[in-house]
């Protein structure tokens, strides 16, 4: 399955239905009065979140979206049907943008929730509601009211309880792996990882869901490596699990650059419970490792976790302090969200013709 994470559609709703100009018309009856009836209403857009989906992918293809035109008027002051409304089903998570990316007009944080976002037009009047004492015979009607139209960006951030950070190699997508399903892949160089990933992680009869993001470099905040785009995806997390290479380069420094971008990006993560994690302690003695989280602590850590993501060794307790954070039942428990891989950009060209899915 192809990563989409933001894509740019167009929405417009139906128009409505014109009004009818008719007159009665019956044996015996020589003066007939007017019985045009109204126009239909047109269709909504209506955006709705469902469970199940991880990716905007299916708009990369599918961008231009027209809700149907109501149906005209008709003689015996018959009113035009109304049009169905368009139901586009977005993943949970997903925020809806204005065309400038400045306004939130939508956004979805729990499955089954929907938000009309084009109202349909009304219907127009026909004759027979022009019908007074003076003007028995009206000829004129309304034409139905135009529907709307609008061109927004669709931006998803994964709904995740706990966040993974780090460095490029840190050792992310080898502890995903050790505590949940997410079946990442791994290797021994940087940005092994290229697209968000969730997995299930089931601890002393608990589950939650973690995140992992690929690993930020220097300027991530202001758009390095689409960091930015990254980041989004930790937003909504409880708390972050940072891993720091103890194979890698000094501690304190890779530490301190992490903590700068989330505080550059803004958006409360500087704020957010983070748990820092001394990994890959396999490849070093006990000595070392304190050596090394006795520099963490003094770089600003409270607490260092060291542990190994490959041998499992000491991840338990990290669990047990990320299940310290959560609420005692997570709005994700109990649902398996499929993992992510690959990934796709979306060019700023000129959508598809939009035709139905499926």
């Amino acid at each position: 399955m192809h990563f989409l994470d933001q894509a740019k559609i167009y929405l417009r709703s139906g128009g409505g239905g014109p009004g009818a100009v008719s007159f009665r018309r019956e044996k015996y009856i020589e003066y007939g009065g007017p019985d045009g009836g109204n126009g239909g209403r047109g269709g909504d857009i209506i955006l709705e979140a469902v469970p199940g989906l991880n990716t905007l992918i299916d708009f990369r293809y599918s961008q231009h979206f027209k809700a149907p035109r109501g149906s005209h008027g008709m003689g015996k002051n018959r009113t035009g049907k109304g049009a169905e409304d368009l139901l586009i089903e977005v993943p949970v998570g997903t925020q809806v943008l204005d065309e400038e990316r400045e306004a939130v007009l939508a956004d979805f944080t729990e499955a089954g929730q929907r938000v009309v976002l084009l109202q349909g037009g009304m219907g127009g009047r026909g004759n027979a509601s022009y019908k007074t004492s003076t003007n028995r015979a009206p000829r004129q009607h309304q034409p139905g009211e135009p529907g709307e139209e609008l061109w927004v960006w669709l931006r998803l951030k994964l709904l995740a309880d706990v966040g993974l950070v780090g460095l490029p190699n840190a050792g992310k997508s080898t502890f995903i792996n050790q505590v949940s399903n997410a079946g990442a892949k791994v290797g021994d160089y940087a940005f092994t990882t290229l697209v968000p990933k969730l997995g299930v992680v089931r601890h002393r009869d608990r589950e939650f869901v973690l995140a992992d993001i690929p690993g930020l470099i220097e300027g991530a905040a202001d758009g390095a490596g689409i960091g930015d785009r990254f980041l989004g995806h930790i937003e909504r997390c409880r708390v972050l699990i940072h891993l720091v290479d103890i194979s890698g380069t000094d501690p304190a420094p890779a530490m301190r650059v992490i903590e700068r971008e989330l505080e550059s990006y803004g958006a409360g993560l500087d704020e957010k419970p983070r748990l820092i994690v001394l990994n890959k302690i396999d490849l070093a003695d006990a000595e070392l490792a304190e050596g090394f989280a006795a520099e963490l602590r003094a770089a600003g850590a409270e607490r260092v976790f060291a542990i190994s993501g490959a041998t499992g060794a000491g991840v338990p307790a990290l669990l047990d302090a990320a299940l310290a954070h959560l609420p005692e039942r997570t709005a994700t428990e109990g649902i398996a969200p499929a993992p992510v891989t690959d990934t796709e950009e979306l060019d700023d060209k000129e959508p598809r013709a939009w035709s139905p899915l499926g």
